[in-house]
This record gives structure tokens, C-alpha cells and sequence, in this order.
């Protein structure tokens, strides 16, 4: 069995930054395959993706299936590109199949479907479910004596619908402590910017009886520190409010005003890649 992370160790935030960097880059290669999607979402999850998959995440390399794993299930199913990229990091997915993102017949769809790729623990094409497979998860865990935990990311714009909050209220009523949820406020939604005022987003989780941390998503110190966070509460669900950049690590793609779905130029990619290369060196 091939376990991966130790989180009592103390986390080598060099390594975590190069792997932050390594997960942009391979977004950049599966955007460029079909010169689109949703790359700005993923870029401002790197931070957040590399600390999970290399620092907190227990999971067995060789066996996707382990029953004994944490889970993490991606509630916003388009952010699928981060996914492929740190599944492509850690081996469960090839990364020569990278650049067929989205393309017809590929596994790697534009939003996850489960069951078609390993390590992938829910299909997210419908907004607002996320939190409640989770809370599932985390109960079951819980009735069936095990150790295991359950992370859940969820969107701003998700917080709009009353699924959310229902199951939020469910973890709450549960005592959930081996749930925590991450939501990612990066301020926009399919029409740009966020539709319904969602502000202040952790008093109202407090108000639900979770116990919150607020901080910058791309501030690697500060999501390290939160999980550190997450793992020594006890006794109530967790969430981790990340404010995180669209396209963060590219200038050319963070100034773009609230790009939902980034297309860009057949001629634009290598630029682009070198201005990643560029800001991170």
C-alpha cells in the first residue's frame, strides 16, 4: 500500500509551491488542447489542490479504491480541469491524455462524471449537491467507526442555493468534526460577477454552528495553516473561507473581468506559458 502524506510532519513549502506550479502547468496543457475552459477556476485552486493532495489527503497511490481513504469531492464539477491536474500529478490519470480535455469521447470532461476516472468521488455538473454528498460521507464514516475524513470543496455561487445550507445544517446537527468544507470565493459565477450579495460569508457559516477560518486561497502559508487548523478542531464541522484570484499566477489572465469560460488564441498559449514560467521564477 502506498500511502501518501504525513501531515504531523512539518510541511516543506517549497515543495508545495513547485507543486502548485506544476499543477498550473498542466491546466495550461489541457486548455491549450482544445484553446479552452475553465482555466481561471483552476488556477486559483492550485494553492489549495497541491497542500490537499501533497500534505493532508490520505489516500493510497496504487489502490484509488482503498475503502479506508479520505474523500474529496469537488462540488463544482466544471472546475475539473484543477482536478485532472493534480490526478495527472499523483498518477491516477495519464498526462499524455491531457490535452484531449473536452474533446468528444474523452474521459476527461469538461465537468466530472464519476465512475469514468479514478479518484474522482462524485459527478458535479449540477451546482448545490457537493456539500450533501459529503455530509453523507462524513456520517457514514462516522456509523461505521471509522477514521477516515471527508474534504469538500464548494463555490461562492453555490451558497445561493438552499441545498447548501441544508446539509449544513445536517453536519451541525451530526457533530460532523470529520467534515471540512472549503469555499472558494473567487466572486464570480456563470455571468460574471456573483448574482446574489452572499457577504458576510463566515459569520454565516458560524451562524450554522460550523467553526470557520478565513484566508487567502493562494497564500500557501495560510492554507497549510488551515488545515493544520481543520485537523486539531474537535467536535464541529470545519470551513475554510479561501478568497482566491481567477487565473491567479498568469497577469494577462487575472486581469480578465470575471471570465467564467476563458478562450484564448491558438497563438497565445506558448506566451502564455512563458508568462507563468515568468511570474513564478
Amino acid at each position: 500500500m502506498a500511502l501518501t502524506n504525513h501531515p504531523s510532519e512539518t510541511p516543506n513549502l517549497s515543495f508545495l509551491k513547485e507543486k502548485a506550479l506544476q499543477l498550473r502547468r498542466l491546466m495550461l496543457v489541457q486548455a491549450a488542447g482544445k484553446g479552452q475552459g475553465y482555466l481561471g477556476q483552476g488556477l486559483g485552486l492550485a494553492e489549495f489542490l497541491a497542500t490537499l493532495y501533497h500534505y493532508e489527503l490520505r489516500y493510497d497511490r496504487d489502490n484509488p479504491e482503498w475503502e479506508d481513504r479520505d474523500r474529496f469531492f469537488l462540488s463544482t464539477g466544471h472546475y475539473s480541469i484543477a482536478l485532472w491536474a493534480v490526478l495527472a500529478d499523483i498518477g491516477y490519470v495519464s498526462k499524455e491524455s491531457l490535452p484531449t480535455y473536452g474533446a468528444d469521447e474523452s474521459p476527461l470532461e469538461m465537468s466530472t462524471i464519476e465512475g469514468r476516472v479514478p479518484g474522482v468521488e462524485m459527478t458535479g455538473g449540477s451546482l448545490g449537491h457537493g456539500l450533501g454528498i459529503a455530509v453523507g460521507a462524513a456520517l457514514g464514516y462516522r456509523l461505521s467507526k471509522r477514521d477516515a475524513r471527508v474534504f469538500v470543496e464548494v463555490s461562492d455561487g453555490e451558497l445561493q442555493e438552499g441545498s447548501t445550507w441544508e446539509a449544513a445544517t445536517a453536519a451541525n446537527a451530526f457533530g460532523l468534526d470529520n467534515l471540512v468544507a472549503f469555499v472558494d470565493c473567487n466572486g464570480i459565477q456563470a455571468d460574471g460577477a456573483m448574482v446574489v450579495p452572499i457577504e458576510p460569508v463566515a459569520d454565516k457559516w458560524r451562524a450554522f454552528g460550523w467553526d470557520v477560518i478565513e484566508i487567502d486561497g493562494n497564500a500557501l502559508d495560510q492554507v497549510v495553516g488551515a488545515m493544520h487548523w481543520a485537523r486539531m478542531a474537535r467536535g464541529r464541522p470545519k470551513v475554510v473561507v479561501m478568497r482566491t484570484k481567477p487565473g491567479k499566477g498568469i497577469a494577462r489572465l487575472e486581469a480578465r473581468e470575471k471570465a467564467h469560460f476563458i478562450r484564448v488564441g491558438a497563438d497565445e498559449w506558448d506566451v502564455i506559458a512563458k508568462e507563468l514560467e515568468a511570474e513564478n521564477a
